[in-house]
């Protein structure tokens, strides 16, 4: 069974906000995976999520260490990058499955090059300009995959 929602922000500030909100509703054990072209707002929307987990610490993509895991929020955060993977076995050698299936959320950044080690359950959010609507403006499609 597949959920779908669609949001459209028309600043970074709102798609902070969604993030926010979508961290104070995550669970431990939630998989999130994030796609989008570079400059589209996964960093600020991952920011978005860090604050809606208490984690204070500063959020940067974690592009040359694949995972940077945050311990001081509601529960720890596990934020991969794997835009530089080579292959799967690169992912089996920093163990991600104790961070897929651990107690606390998990974001991948660039998860469609890792699509067959991923959970079957996982909620998949989409970021994508329309220059059309402003420069500013991203549509952030939820599917929530079971």
């Amino acid at each position: 069974m597949e959920q779908i929602t669609v949001i459209e922000s028309f600043s970074p500030e709102e798609t902070l906000e969604l993030g926010k909100k979508m961290g104070q509703q995550a669970l431990p054990g939630e998989v999130y995976t994030l796609v989008g072209d570079l400059g589209v707002g996964k960093t600020v929307f991952t920011q978005g999520i860090a604050l809606g987990l208490e984690i204070e610490e500063s959020i940067c993509s974690p592009t040359f260490t694949i995972v940077q895991v945050y311990e001081e929020g509601r529960m720890p955060f596990y934020h991969f990058d794997v835009y530089r993977i080579g292959d799967i076995e690169e992912m089996d050698e920093i163990g991600y499955e104790d961070y897929f299936y651990g107690e606390g959320l998990c974001m991948i950044e660039w998860a469609n090059l890792i699509e067959e080690i991923l959970p079957s359950k996982r909620k998949e959010i989409t970021i994508e300009k329309d220059l059309e609507k402003g420069f500013d403006y991203r549509k952030i499609t939820i599917k929530e995959v079971e």
